[in-house]
């Protein structure tokens, strides 16, 4: 392996992490972030690893690495959140993590002595709201495709809307279907512990994570194995606290909820401050006032955390529907919704006393990805690094022409437009599956 400078590996290493399913902006926190986190050695593992999902043998045939070197670089790198290993049919797999899930979230997880906590979280602080950076290059071109979806709490859901409620949109439908469990330190808040801007009591053990996401976690000391009540227990403590519920934007084997507070939560403030609401994909429902019962005392403009509810006096608004008690009575204050950035988490109604706010089904149709492997492709599509899943070995030239080629193929405005379309997106996934299967790599569509 020839010699390459530290200012070089970092370069590259951020390359790579860019190449992933997330955008990342090339400033200076990022680099800050990966001097901090990764050792020279460690960044150039990953730089020479491939993009996807790969077993050892794969990697060090690709890397160039001694396997036991190899080995120990790569465990190091697991227990620092850095990569993930999964345990797939009795065999093990290595990817770079992404910036997020990945990078920041499983840095702030970690629990133990001698970490640095402290001066990650302002790295990470810094990096994440020093600059509307970040979200920038994730969601100012119209992204739809994001790696978190609002969950509804069940209990403000209109009791009319029930009965349509599907079980990946149903907290304990998605704890009761699996098998393995951890609960960790919610990334965020702990970031926002160690800056000095945590203005709640939330605690901050709260981040659930469900089957193999679960037993990485575990495994490599960032989260704690917790049984089925226990899970449940932590869900019921949200719904008290109102915190909003944000899944894993799938709808099958789902690997992680948060339990997010305005304040803290990054997804929440990337609304908030910088006005990307694209940054996560609502649930399907939306927040609808009845008028009648209404008694203007504004606690869900208060709940809301994002913002999304203003109290107006009755006919302020031209939208306003009004009934004819509510006309005799135009100066009382009623919570109008802005339609364009409501979550449909029902934070809000679990603040009304009245039940004169619930969850309706949204008129138009939200779309969620089936599986982690659509959300994959349909991600890296959205963000010019399909061709990185497919061609992924780093090395070859072969592969680094296909990157190439492909890439520029695919970032063409009328491509990504029609294969985003509903029309030929469904046809364009199971063209992909079928070149999973074509590889033997079945294993990767049950994920």
């Amino acid at each position: 392996m020839g010699h390459t400078t530290a200012k070089g590996i970092y370069h590259r290493l951020g390359e790579k992490i860019d190449g992933l399913t997330l955008s990342v902006p090339k400033n200076k926190a990022f680099y800050d972030i990966l001097k901090a986190l990764y050792t020279e050695a460690e960044a150039d593992v990953i730089v020479r690893m491939p993009y996807g999902l790969s077993t050892l043998q794969r990697i060090e045939e690709v890397s160039g690495y001694d396997r036991l070197r190899l080995q120990r670089l790569l465990d190091g790198l697991c227990d620092k959140g850095l990569v993930v290993d999964l345990e797939i049919k009795n065999e093990r797999y290595f990817m770079p993590s992404p910036i997020v899930v990945g990078i920041f979230e499983f840095t702030m997880m970690r629990c133990g002595d001698n970490l640095d906590s402290k001066g990650w979280a302002r790295l990470f602080h810094r990096f994440l709201h020093g600059s509307d950076d970040f979200y920038r290059v994730n969601c100012a071109d119209g992204q739809k495709v994001s790696i978190m979806r609002t969950m509804p709490h069940e209990k403000a859901i209109l009791p009319s809307e029930y009965v349509e409620v599907l079980d990946y949109e149903k907290a304990s439908a998605i704890i009761d279907s699996a098998d393995t469990f951890s609960i960790g330190l919610c990334s965020c808040r702990h970031e926002k512990m160690h800056t000095g801007e945590k203005e709640c009591d939330t605690p901050l053990d709260t981040c659930s994570a469900f089957g193999y996401a679960a037993d990485y976690l575990v495994r490599h000391g960032m989260a704690k194995a917790v049984g089925k009540e226990e899970m449940k227990e932590n869900f019921k403590r949200s719904l008290e606290l109102g915190l909003v519920l944000q899944a894993d934007n799938i709808r099958r084997n789902v690997t992680y909820v948060c339990h997010c507070c305005g304040c803290c939560c990054n997804v929440l403030l990337g609304i908030k401050n910088f006005g990307y609401s694209n940054i996560v994909v609502t649930s399907t429902y939306i927040a609808h006032v009845n008028t009648d019962e209404c008694i203007g005392c504004g606690k869900c403009a208060d709940a809301c955390p994002i913002s999304a509810i203003e109290m107006k006096t009755a006919g302020e608004d031209e939208n306003m529907r009004l009934s004819r008690q509510q006309e005799k009575k135009k100066t009382k204050k009623i919570p109008v919704i802005d339609e364009e950035i409501c979550l449909g988490c029902g934070v809000c109604a679990l603040s009304c006393n009245t039940f004169a706010i619930g969850l309706e089904k949204r008129k138009q149709r939200v779309i969620h990805p089936e599986t982690t492997f659509r959300r994959v492709v349909l991600q890296s599509l959205e963000h010019g690094t399909l061709q990185n899943q497919i061609f992924d070995d780093p090395k070859k030239i072969s592969h680094k022409f296909m990157r190439g080629f492909l890439g520029a193929f695919l970032r063409l405005p009328p491509v990504k437009k029609a294969i985003m379309s509903r029309l030929f997106r469904s046809r364009f996934l199971s063209a992909m599956e079928s070149g999973a299967k074509m590889q033997g790599k079945n294993w990767l569509l049950d994920l």
